[in-house]
């Protein structure tokens, strides 16, 4: 019998458009996908879009529109994303839908029925300007670890610290401004506590249903008594009134948090697919052998590993067979993406560009294993290995040993007999790096294969065969090449379906499975006529896909070469040949805002390279700041100027740091600011010269 599967990725909040990290998401799986179907698993992909909270109806409310609408409009504009990358859900649908309704509260009522529903008064914070209590998000102030100023209510990005938003220092509503009020209210709580819970998701985490280091991850969030018994918190599920989501039964006024009916969309968005389908959604569900798969990213693991399956356990339903975790997507050696810094990877303007989505589906392949690790997109690095590894190594091979088949018919060859060149053995290992969502080992052994095959048919030289008298010899390397070629693309297939297609026309045979990938399209089988079946990655293409919008093209001129030490320009009615230093003056601001820039002396105690980095160097600097007990404390910045300096000609020398500038995590460490600089527009022409103060300045004096 095949496998029955159930796939979903993670819901996308509604509250904006698809980013690269979802499309790097539902390529994971739709590779996954595509390799099931290869081997005849019947599968249902489904996903919806997150519809529901706070975020969204204050977002709507600022539109003009009704959350319903807000979100309908949003919905209207996936489409061209999941067809643009070939991206094949067999159904898309909404949290707000009836069926998510419905079942949300349903599963609600059968947990208050195993006694794992209770309430309890709470005190939280309250914007009486909007007449609503805020979200932690909705919360701002100062951290009370840190210091930090504008952090969110539920954690500082500076520091990393988690709190309440009770224990912000100064809070204030990020709606209205206005100073929030501490008031009771009561709350509908699932008593993760209870024993029950703790010892189900105990077992369940750690039972291999997680990858080794997500389990390890979630062990350290039970606590332990002083006996050693594990222990969890209670999960607070109801908001108040106004709020956009769905109603608690018999609560006029509460609401389920969006994190309790969000994954049951997964559950509404199947139902809906199986009635169209003419499908039992009960008995589908009942199906002891039915397999249930999550793909999600690492920041949302606690959803989906302790709330989600005691949810569904503790309802009487299925839990998920698998939770596949993975990574962050970043650019440039680990460079969060940023739009406002020209770093962000626009998937529709890589389409609008013309970039053919499978270079982007193979680069992504190439870098995904089956461990929680973060993926790095770099120009360059995309641009090689797609030209070398799908224009040179494979394509390359059809586009050869084409032209020396007289009509296009394959000859007898020493297909699967040459021990370097075994097929059967090769499809076993890709399938099998596939079903492990090791992508990128399975393509290197494909390439690997490439290789071989490109280095017999050099070894072999047909040209040369052809102009000796050896057409019969230089036709069997030709067909041996082909069969080999086919057997490749099948291997390739889950990753580049649309390709897949054109080399199966080209080739005139079925479409490839796993069962009819390694059997020879044998001798005297006719090929088609061959067309190009893949262009280059274009150099221009690519760095038009990094090219910032206009309005922040300058702040991207400055992220490139961080060596510009003022706001970069947006508009001018200066001609270019005239800006001076290469670049328009930018638009005229006021004195409060150049009051929002705090810039501060600091003096450079150390400074070193960045291992992995040709570009950054690693900067201690003291700013005049002390801890706790008075002594002297550091910040560490990551800057671009590791072409202009050596790392001992900057130690002990005072420079200008933007003091206030938010902290940024990058792949080597946190950046607490940002060191001033001045250069051409051109960095390369004229080098990048560190801003210095005159002798008496010190650490901390602030810049006026």
């Amino acid at each position: 019998m095949p496998r029955q599967l159930f796939v979903t990725t993670a819901l996308p909040y509604a509250n904006g458009h698809f980013h690269i990290g979802h499309i790097m998401e539902y390529i994971q799986a739709d590779i996954w996908v595509r390799h099931q179907r290869m081997q005849g698993s019947d599968v249902a992909f489904v996903c919806a879009d997150d519809a529901h909270g706070a975020p969204i109806m204050i977002a709507a409310e600022k539109a003009g529109k009704t959350p319903q609408q807000f979100v309908a409009d949003i919905a209207a504009g996936r489409k061209p994303y999941l067809d643009g990358f070939h991206i094949a859900f067999d159904h898309w649908h909404s949290t707000d839908a009836p069926e998510n309704h419905a079942l949300a509260q349903q599963i609600y009522r059968d947990l208050k029925a195993t006694g794992l529903i209770t309430t309890r008064t709470i005190e939280q914070f309250f914007d009486p300007a909007k007449g609503m209590f805020l979200p932690d998000r909705f919360i701002k102030g100062t951290c009370p670890k840190c210091g930090a100023k504008d952090q969110y209510g539920d954690n500082c990005e500076v520091c990393g610290a988690v709190y309440a938003p009770t224990d912000l220092i100064e809070p204030y509503s990020a709606l209205s401004g206005a100073k929030p009020e501490l008031r009771s209210s009561e709350h509908f709580f699932f008593t993760l506590s209870d024993p029950r819970c703790v010892a189900f998701l105990e077992q369940w985490t750690q039972d291999g249903r997680l990858q080794p280091e997500v389990a390890n991850k979630v062990r350290e969030w039970f606590t332990r008594d002083e006996s050693g018994k594990a222990q969890l918190g209670d999960w607070d599920i109801s908001r108040d009134a106004p709020y956009f989501g769905i109603e608690i039964p018999d609560a006029p006024g509460k609401y389920f948090y969006v994190w309790l009916d969000a994954p049951v969309g997964y559950l509404a968005s199947l139902q809906h697919l199986l009635v169209k389908r003419g499908v039992d959604f009960a008995s589908y569900m009942a199906n002891p052998a039915l397999e249930q798969v999550h793909f999600i990213g690492k920041d949302i693991i606690t959803f989906h590993t302790l709330f989600w399956p005691a949810m569904l356990h503790f309802s009487r339903r299925k839990t998920p067979n698998r939770v596949y975790v993975h990574g962050f997507l970043t650019v440039n050696n680990g460079e969060k993406m940023s739009k406002s810094r020209g770093t962000g990877l626009d998937p529709l303007k890589y389409l609008s560009l013309g970039m053919n989505p499978e270079w982007l589906r193979y680069y992504l392949a190439a870098k995904l294993t089956q461990r929680v690790e973060d993926v790095d997109f770099t120009p360059d690095d995309f641009m090689a290995r797609v030209n070398a590894d799908l224009i040179g190594k494979y394509v390359n091979i059809a586009s050869r040993a084409v032209k020396f088949l007289p009509g296009g018919r394959l000859s007898a060859s020493d297909f699967g007999r040459d021990s370097a060149m075994q097929p059967t053995a090769l499809v076993d290992l890709v399938r099998g790096h596939y079903e492990s969502r090791d992508y990128a080992r399975a393509l290197r052994e494909i390439m690997v294969f490439a290789d071989r095959v490109n280095l017999l048919f050099d070894g072999a030289a047909p040209w040369k065969l052809v102009k000796e008298g050896g057409s019969v010899r230089a036709a069997e390397v030709c067909s041996q090449s082909l069969e080999m070629f086919k057997v490749m693309t099948a291997c390739l297939k889950p990753v580049l379906p649309a390709l897949a297609a054109r080399a199966e026309a080209f080739l005139n045979i079925e479409p490839l499975d796993w069962d009819n990938a390694a059997k020879p399209m044998g001798e005297g089988h006719v090929v088609g006529t061959y067309e190009h079946l893949m262009q280059r990655v274009d150099a221009q293409q690519l760095a038009a896909l990094f090219e910032p919008p206009p309005e922040v093209a300058g702040a991207t001129q400055a992220a490139a070469a961080p060596a510009s030490s003022a706001a970069a320009p947006t508009q001018t009615t200066v001609p270019s040949s005239a800006a001076p230093g290469g670049e328009p003056i930018a638009p005229t601001i006021g004195i409060d805002d150049f009051a929002r820039i705090d810039l501060r002396i600091a003096r450079i105690v150390s400074c070193e390279a960045v291992q992995g980095s040709t570009k950054l160097l690693r900067l201690m600097l003291d700013v005049g700041e002390t801890d706790e007990q008075g002594q002297p404390k550091l910040r560490q910045v990551f800057s671009g100027i590791a072409s202009a300096y050596l790392p001992e000609q900057l130690v002990g020398q005072l420079t200008v740091v933007v003091a206030n500038l938010a902290a940024r995590k990058m792949k080597f460490g946190v950046s607490e600011g940002m060191v001033l600089a001045a250069s051409d527009a051109d960095p390369a022409a004229t080098g990048i010269h560190v801003l210095t103060p005159w002798p008496g300045a010190q650490p901390g004096m602030r810049v006026r």
